[in-house]
């Protein structure tokens, strides 16, 4: 039985007149077994692949998606739910081959055999319209009697066949109903359209920059699934009368925005969606505005909660201590510190990145600096080196830059993926 665990770490005490408190949140499940086997429901599984025409240039990049999607099906746990989708300027479910019958058939060596001879079959024609493959996923599984629902998206190519509205709408209508992990091979996708994407439907989203990395990419994806045994995690947070969440945010292993997908529990309780979980530690940053009070008055600021199948897993409280103490107020609490770096990290990289592309290079030039200045404060090696990729780093402590002139496309797209990854507090 899957076992969950919350530590909070802050500095507690706050100068006479602050109402700002922040914490983080640290959260760690173990034993949480495998995706659809753990006695709460089934679990359904679904590769959604580009076939459009342009997998066709070059000709290895069909070869290598028939491949990957082939291996993906090899690492579906037996007794899974599990169908193909094959996206063009439509979407078809390529297996099963009766869709009709049964949108999804659990997973045996029968019918992994079936479904990998089909992908072996397919052929690139025709556009891309995401939102036509989201819509047609959200009904397949809403057809299907699963309680936990996931899906690999893989395009090459940009929204272009569809009306933005439909893909919009596709979005939508998936949101809530199945998480989904979504890839771009080679530098014709644009980024922004699957974070868009990976963020509404509690997702990943990476840059496959060769077609011969998709096997593996795709194996790992499917194996991540596979070893979520907890179907649905939220987390609750309760705060005191007259005071405000001001935002939860996951931290690590990414920077995800939880506060617009809060649910109302009660007037001083909302709960926030986290997906599926696997054996794995999570970290969340709670900031809360309370009411300021006097010297020397304690208060609890949040009570954080999470919870699985509406019972309380775990918690951690977030307290507040008003105090004249300088030495103790003045303290930086050493995670709220790193997070609240790498956030910025994230946030910057993007201006600088769309900074650039509109020829605004000042301002890219400052962006990507002070980019450089926190990766390297908060030691996060990826983004230091595809950073170095971009600019001439002449100081990196102090963020001085200058751009480089010759920039790959996917050296560019390979930053703008990374962005939201973060590290660990060094301890």
């Amino acid at each position: 039985m899957a076992q969950f665990r919350a530590e909070v770490f802050q500095n507690e005490f706050l100068s006479d007149g602050t109402t700002d408190v922040h914490a983080i949140v640290s959260v760690r499940c173990t034993d949480a077994g495998v995706a659809g086997q753990t006695g709460v429901g089934d679990a359904a599984e679904l590769v959604i692949v580009d076939t459009s025409g342009s997998m066709a240039n070059p000709p290895d990049k069909i070869t290598a998606v028939r491949a990957a999607a082939q291996v993906a099906l090899e690492e579906i746990v037996d007794g899974t739910f599990f169908a193909v989708i094959a996206g063009t300027d439509t979407a078809r479910v390529a297996y099963p081959l009766q869709p009709t019958e049964a949108p999804m058939v659990r997973m045996s060596a029968k019918t992994r055999k079936e479904a990998q001879a089909a992908v072996r079959r397919f052929q690139p024609n025709g556009g891309t319209a995401i939102g036509s493959w989201l819509q047609l996923a959200t009904d397949v599984f809403a057809a299907t009697p699963a309680s936990q629902c996931h899906a690999i998206l893989l395009t090459d190519g940009n929204n272009e066949s569809e009306d933005p509205a439909a893909f919009e709408y596709g979005i939508e209508t998936a949101t809530g109903a199945f998480q989904c992990d979504c890839r771009g091979v080679g530098a014709d996708w644009v980024v922004d359209e699957l974070r868009r994407i990976a963020t509404a439907l509690l997702g990943t989203v990476d840059l496959i920059a060769d077609p011969a990395e998709m096997e593996a990419d795709f194996e790992s994806m499917i194996k991540s699934a596979m070893s979520r045994g907890v179907a649905r995690v939220d987390l609750r947070v309760w705060a005191p009368q007259g005071a405000e969440v001001l935002f939860v945010r996951q931290v690590a292993p990414t920077i995800d925005d939880l506060t617009p997908r809060r649910a109302p529990v009660s007037d001083l309780v909302g709960q926030y969606p986290t997906g599926s979980w696997g054996d794995e530690s999570r970290d969340y940053h709670v900031a809360v505005r309370v009411p300021a009070r006097t010297v020397g008055s304690a208060q609890l600021a949040a009570r954080v909660q999470v919870v699985v199948a509406d019972e309380v897993a775990a918690q951690g409280l977030v307290k507040a201590v008003w105090s004249d103490d300088e030495a103790l107020t003045t303290r930086l609490d050493k995670a709220v510190a790193h997070y609240t770096g790498q956030a910025e990290l994230a946030q910057v990289i993007q201006e600088g990145l769309a900074a650039r592309s509109e020829g605004d290079e000042a301002t890219a030039t400052a962006k990507l600096g002070r980019a450089v200045k926190l990766a390297t404060e908060t030691h996060n090696d990826e983004a230091t080196q595809k950073l170095a990729k971009l600019v001439h780093v002449d100081d990196a402590e102090k963020g001085t830059v200058r751009l480089k002139r010759d920039i790959s496309k996917l050296d560019e797209m390979a930053l703008d993926t990374a962005s939201t990854k973060t590290t660990r507090v060094r301890t």
